[in-house]
């Protein structure tokens, strides 16, 4: 498990460094800058996750049939795939495009707003290659090739400094673009990340004799059909879980900036903490489906609590550190001790949850591996949106605990959620387990 895991972790923490990256660079021009790329992100987020969720069958498919050994079948999912990102990539683009008219609406500040446009129309390039990374990634690491998506992550980040350096200040004939070029840089690394998964798998199917090159390039639209299946419960339970934080940070937003900013520094903790559950959760799902694929249900079983055992682990170890320290923490952020001060309040909050939130994201992923993608999609609707929101709201509004009551709102809802996911996964091993008996 860690062997495949490890370098998804680091491919994970890699993704995040390519926005961590951006906003340094940014940050040097101006603060509207800084807020283009922030907000452009975020619009462009929202839509993105969703789109790449719809890939995420390709988990159950590729994992499976590589156990069984069915490896022209693997190729076949990945071809019907890439056919998929054709028209899916358009129809994002559109709706990315949609949120262009509509920001005039929300009374942002003129002068962020003015860059948000030029940052959001140059990222949108970026769907089509970054649709069929997904793609790529899933199907290598469903067949245990983690290595090269790590090293495409890593020299991504490369890839995405210099053309920030380039493009965003203007260097070697380019004008400065500022914002606009944050954008462009990042359609580069992302078509970068592409060639270098293409060139890899090219080259591991002619060296290796994979058979890929062999597969049948005719578009089968029941396989289309089931990655769809398998892939809209998924990208609906991402949708719904980027979408509360995103309320969350709009509810926020309307107290006060010390409160806002505090929620910015707890929120980028949690993401950060969080990488490393992700990624053991992709690795989760690949092992579940690849038992399965083999009929060996005891395996699938193991591979699911290992993978939460090592989820739990590092995420209690997180909140120990989120417990013991977090002035320190926040420290890292920013110098402001008022900040500071409400930041330690929210950082507790997370450092309650933080066990819960490892234990939810590899039991989704542990599900998926086994085809449920259904499961997670209704408890995230119930959870967050009818219970940990509004309750949040509660606490922070009404109540009159501010960003601290939101935030126990989520904590309550990713405590019931863990626990939900933990006992849906047992009652799952033994359902598949009663079934082989039978």
């Amino acid at each position: 498990m860690l062997q495949l895991a490890t370098p998804l972790v680091v491919a994970e923490l890699g993704w995040m460094g390519m926005g961590v990256v951006d906003t340094m660079m940014v940050g040097r021009v101006s603060a509207e800058a800084i807020g283009a790329v922030s907000l452009g992100s975020v619009l462009f987020y929202t839509v993105a996750v969703f789109g790449s969720g719809l890939l995420l069958g390709l988990d159950t498919l590729v994992s499976q049939a590589f156990g069984a050994r069915r490896i022209m079948d693997c190729h076949h999912s990945l071809i019907n795939a890439l056919y998929f990102c054709f028209p899916l990539a358009p129809a994002l683009m559109l709706l990315v495009w949609c949120w262009v008219p509509l920001l005039a609406r929300f009374g942002i500040n003129p002068s962020v707003l003015r860059q948000t446009v030029p940052f959001l129309m140059a990222i949108m390039w970026s769907t089509f290659p970054l649709l069929l990374y997904f793609a790529l990634r899933r199907y290598l690491q469903a067949m245990n090739h983690a290595a090269p998506i790590m090293f495409a992550l890593i020299s991504a980040n490369t890839v995405n400094l210099a053309g920030d350096w380039i493009l965003v200040y203007g260097h070697f004939g380019f004008r400065a673009m500022g914002a606009e070029g944050s954008g462009w840089s990042t359609c580069i690394s992302r078509v970068y990340l592409v060639l270098v998964l293409a060139i890899y798998l090219l080259y591991d199917a002619s060296v290796h004799r994979t058979g890929l090159l062999d597969a049948p390039l005719t578009p089968d639209l029941r396989r289309i059909l089931e990655l769809v299946r398998l892939g809209l419960p998924a990208a609906t339970q991402l949708a719904l879980e980027v979408g509360v934080f995103a309320a969350a940070t709009a509810l926020i937003g309307t107290l006060n900036p010390l409160s806002l900013a505090a929620h910015q520094i707890a929120m980028n903790v949690a993401t950060l903490t969080y990488m490393v559950p992700l990624g053991i959760s992709s690795a989760a799902a690949v092992r579940v489906g690849q038992a399965l694929g083999r009929a060996d249900v005891l395996a699938a079983g193991r591979a699911g609590w290992t993978a939460m055992a090592l989820g739990a682990a590092f995420m209690a170890f997180a909140g120990f550190v989120l417990v013991t320290a977090p002035a320190y923490v926040a420290r890292v952020f920013t110098t402001d001790r008022a900040v500071i001060r409400t930041a330690v309040s929210l950082l507790a909050v997370a450092a309650a949850f933080q066990l819960f939130d490892g234990l939810q994201t590899v039991a989704t992923g542990a599900l998926r591996g086994a085809g449920d993608t259904r499961t997670p999609m209704l408890c995230h609707l119930t959870l967050y949106w009818l219970v940990g929101l509004p309750l949040g709201y509660e606490l922070c509004f009404v109540i009159g605990w501010g960003a601290q009551g939101l935030w126990a709102g989520l904590c309550v809802a990713l405590i019931l959620i863990g626990s939900f996911l933990l006992v849906m996964w047992m009652r799952k091993v033994h359902t598949m387990a009663a079934h082989c008996a039978a």
